[in-house]
């Protein structure tokens, strides 16, 4: 049974599942679906085309699904997805996409402190670690187990890549590739991700090879023969693999 406090309103089109806790001052609108075992603390709000699972944390002034803060958004029917076990603070705000790709992800136990946002079409993966008052612009793409401290500026189209940790304060127009840490001003390449990475498991061998990869790919001037390095000089693990298809396919270029 969903506990509705008397001062919170939900639409009777929106579908909740059970168990769920639906603090004072809430408001669920129409087309929006909530699995179990969420908690929407007070004042949370939920717009249209919210897609939410389970076990999830609202906090107050939370407002998930708001409409893209995009002028080519023309009312197109388009939804936010929120995955399972995720803690999204206080006055967090998370568009619904647009014609674009049709909808915005967050994935599944991600932490999203307080005041952070996230535009239309981003897709954030899972296990994530989002520092206050961090900004993704449209069609932002973070990949799992990424560490983005606070005050982080993120700019349209940018690619995160996973087990990344980026200072805070940053502001960046490049993507970021996996394993390391990136800080400064202008943000740039600091170093591999060593203690998040042995945190995570990996292993002296697995972190060793991954360190001489950046050593190779930032030898050279230019992007592409530090990769045919990386080729001609590593055994190709699936870490390095990553790392060499990360930087093939990136449009933005990344952070030198």
């Amino acid at each position: 049974m969903n506990k509705i406090s008397p001062l919170a309103f939900v639409h009777p089109e929106a579908k909740l599942g059970d168990n769920n806790i639906i603090g004072p001052f809430c408001y669920i609108d129409k087309d929006t679906v909530l699995g179990d075992n969420n908690v929407l603390q007070n004042s949370v709000t939920i717009h249209v085309g919210a897609r939410i699972g389970n076990n999830n944390e609202f906090f107050p002034g939370a407002s998930i699904s708001t409409k893209p803060q995009d002028l080519k958004f023309k009312g197109e029917q388009t939804t936010c997805e929120v995955g399972d076990n995720n803690s999204i603070r206080e006055n967090v705000t998370i568009s619904r996409g647009t014609a674009s790709k049709g909808k915005t992800v967050v994935g599944n136990n991600n932490l999203l402190m307080e005041t952070v946002h996230v535009a239309h079409d981003c897709v954030l993966g899972s296990g994530l670690i989002i520092g206050n008052s961090t900004k993704f612009a449209g069609e932002v793409v973070v990949d799992d187990n990424a560490i983005v401290s606070a005050n982080v500026l993120v700019h349209q189209f940018c690619h995160i890549a996973g087990y990344v940790m980026i200072q805070g304060g940053c502001r960046f127009s490049q993507d970021i590739p996996p394993y390391i840490i990136a800080g400064k001003e202008p943000t740039r390449y600091c170093s591999i991700n060593l203690i998040g990475l042995r945190r995570r498991g990996f292993s002296n061998e697995t972190i060793q090879n991954i360190h001489e990869a950046y050593r190779l790919l930032y030898s050279k001037g230019i992007l592409k023969e530090g990769i045919e390095e990386i080729k001609k000089n590593l055994e190709v693990t699936k870490e390095i693999q990553y790392i060499i298809d990360f930087v093939e396919s990136s449009q933005r270029g990344i952070i030198r």
